[in-house]
């Protein structure tokens, strides 16, 4: 199973929200590119990276913050957040990204998804993001009638390398991640499975490497990596855990 820590970058500074809303950001380290230095200092190989502005302005926002990680480490990075059309995927991939995340462009523009993996077969993952099952998208701002099961399978054949599953109303609150709702999402899909959201320690990771046979390939780490309440050497030291 992959950790991924996470980077969200708001203003040009790395920052957490809780449950996405941008009025409740706590800012961990004003330089980005530092703090991507560190993950990789601690043993990771690869980094999660939204560019929160981007997502709520439909268009990236701080492309220069994403730069100067992508010069200071040498981790595997996956990139959302105003990620909207070809131009734009093939910019960050051709500035090293090495994953692209499409959220709303999933839903808005599915065969942008499908155009994509044909292009850049591996590097392309969906983000599905959830509130009470039902996918948000514009920065969380705006809620669906679409289930997240049900977006996830209109991508099954094509080619996506991942989903990102966020339960919303977990993230930032360090309430341990919904292993149930993503447990259950990953048997309804062959597509991999990665678990964001909520992830507060150790017994997150333990809980999730119990459902990954499932299909659950992978965690994102957020603040309980900030916090400390999540030990970086811990959990890298886990069976199967990189």
């Amino acid at each position: 199973m992959i950790l991924f820590p996470a980077i969200d970058l708001k203003n040009g500074q790395c920052v957490r929200l809780e449950q996405g809303d941008m009025e409740r950001a706590t800012v961990f380290n004003n330089d980005p590119a530092a703090q991507a230095a560190a993950f990789a200092e601690q043993g990771f190989s690869h980094l999660h990276i939204i560019d929160l502005d981007g997502a709520f302005a439909g268009a990236p926002v701080n492309r220069a913050a994403v730069e100067g990680i992508l010069k200071s480490c040498p981790l595997k990075t996956q990139l959302g957040g105003g990620i909207r059309d070809m131009a734009t995927i093939e910019m960050w991939l051709d500035a090293g990204v090495g994953r692209v995340i499409l959220g709303t462009a999933a839903l808005r523009n599915p065969d942008l998804v499908h155009e994509a993996c044909k292009a850049f077969p591996d590097q392309i993952a969906v983000g599905v993001d959830a509130r009470k099952g039902f996918v948000a998208v514009e920065g969380w701002a705006e809620a669906t009638e679409m289930l997240a099961v049900d977006l996830t399978r209109k991508f099954e054949d094509a080619g996506v390398a991942a989903v990102i599953y966020t339960d919303i109303d977990r993230d930032g609150l360090l309430k341990g991640v919904n292993i149930d709702a993503t447990a259950e999402l990953a048997r309804a899909t062959s597509i991999p499975i990665i678990a964001s959201g909520g992830l507060a320690g150790v017994d997150d990771l333990v809980g999730l490497a119990a459902v990954e046979s499932d299909g659950v390939i992978g965690a994102i780490s957020g603040r309980a990596l900030y916090d400390g309440r999540l030990d970086a050497a811990q959990a890298l030291a886990m069976d199967g855990v990189i």
